[in-house]
């Protein structure tokens, strides 16, 4: 099915064509009839199966059709403000031959250009919830006129805590719209939110719930916790790793990771919520182009950010539940391309690799790196240096023998005070 069947204005076919794209993924085949019929809708899918374009072109077909002025007749809310940009300039790549203005609200940065923007006009806001709630009260939004209300990745947002944040936006929504609900897993909760806010809703749901892409291949290398970064070392050095995003589960651990892998002359660059807006910015759009091969993060950009051409994604700590670790590695294998994901998981996570195994129902690859030492010992620190640390359980079992031990040991110096006394 070609995406002229759906009946789309001409610049916008253009403008999906000269993207590169021939035909609709299966989110977007299944969605974007029911969306341009104007019914509530709400998505399931994968992540990077192309769900931002399901809402975004029959959007832009509705609102270029309608004319007017320049009042804001779509609300896209996103729980990022990363996702928030990207999703604006999809809709720039698919509007550019339309008479559509789009603007990004979020936080971080300073508002007056977001402001000069509204005053400006603009058909499409997108924004996260912070500051959009900021400026509303600050009567800087007209809704009065708004005709779409999109919740991209509403389990993410749900998950963030934003749900009173959007209960206190849509309140101040007309009633009358067309409300779009757009999600990578339906949880209690995401169908408790889509029974509130959406009426009489179409469910699309694409694939199995809370199943990785079938595009990406993926493996488990069981390595001691001290020797992963030199895995990832001589994992990043082979040819084919040539844009690789690699996820830990804290800043500080980013900040580590990102320091060692520099010292190794590998470009590399960390994204963390720590980050200035700028620096964010700056990292994203330098790996997009090439000019840094690994990017360091957190789960700050697991949800919804679509960068072409990561070619692998590395766990480089394995995360705590199973929805993490598949909006993780779902940034690789998009729009039906081929990626790879591998996990670094020592003997103290073979727990959670279990529980991810038992939760998408299959056994992942077990591979070793032929010529790596997997028996290297800890290295001893350098002269000021403080010494690796302990594993967290075998720290707790030391203080626990020694706890037992204290009063034998402690016995002799009591009685040795009371001959002194």
């Amino acid at each position: 099915m070609p995406f002229s069947h759906f009946g789309l204005k001409p610049e916008i076919l253009r403008a999906i064509q000269k993207a590169g794209y021939t035909r609709p993924t299966p989110v977007q085949a299944a969605a974007i009839p029911k969306v341009m019929q104007g019914n509530d809708v709400i998505a399931i899918a994968q992540t990077g199966t192309g769900k931002t374009a399901a809402f975004v072109l029959p959007m832009l077909d509705r609102i270029s059709k309608a004319g007017g002025e320049r009042d804001i007749k779509a609300l896209i809310l996103a729980p990022t403000r990363e996702l928030a940009v990207q999703i604006m300039e999809n809709i720039r790549n698919y509007g550019q031959s339309l008479p559509i203005r789009v603007a990004a609200i979020f936080g971080g940065v300073e508002e007056e250009a977001q402001i000069k923007a509204l005053r400006k006009g603009v058909h499409i806001v997108v924004a996260t919830p912070g500051r959009l709630i900021d400026l509303g009260a600050r009567q800087k939004l007209d809704f009065s006129q708004l005709e779409v209300l999109v919740l991209d990745e509403a389990d993410r947002m749900l998950h963030m805590g934003f749900l009173p944040d959007i209960e206190k936006i849509v309140s101040n929504l007309p009633k009358r719209r067309q409300t779009l609900m757009f999600s990578a897993t339906l949880s209690k909760e995401v169908e408790s939110l889509a029974r509130r806010f959406l009426y009489q809703p179409k469910m699309v749901q694409v694939g199995k719930r809370s199943n990785p892409a079938e595009t990406v291949n993926q493996c488990v290398y069981e390595v001691p916790a001290h020797l992963k970064g030199a895995l990832l070392l001589e994992l990043v050095r082979q040819p084919s790793y040539k844009r690789v995003l690699v996820f830990t589960r804290m800043k500080d651990g980013a900040d580590r990771l990102t320091n060692f892998l520099k010292l190794a002359q590998i470009k590399v660059a960390k994204l963390h919520s720590s980050r200035s807006q700028e620096q964010r910015l700056k990292a994203l759009q330098d790996f997009k182009d090439g000019v840094i091969q690994v990017l360091v993060a957190t789960d700050i950009v697991a949800r919804g950010i679509d960068i072409d051409g990561v070619t692998h994604v590395v766990n480089y700590d394995f995360p705590v539940n199973p929805e993490d670790y598949i909006h993780r590695i779902g940034r690789t294998g998009r729009a039906e391309a081929q990626g790879d994901a591998i996990s670094l998981v020592p003997k103290q996570d073979l727990n959670l690799l279990g529980i991810l195994e038992f939760a998408i129902g299959q056994r992942l690859d077990r591979k070793r790196l032929r010529g790596f030492d997997y028996h290297a010992p800890i290295p001893a620190p350098l002269p000021g240096e403080k010494a690796p640390r302990q594993d967290w359980r075998k720290r707790t079992r030391e203080a626990n023998a020694r706890k037992q031990a204290k009063p034998a040991d402690s016995a002799p110096r009591n009685a040795a005070k009371k001959r002194r006394a």
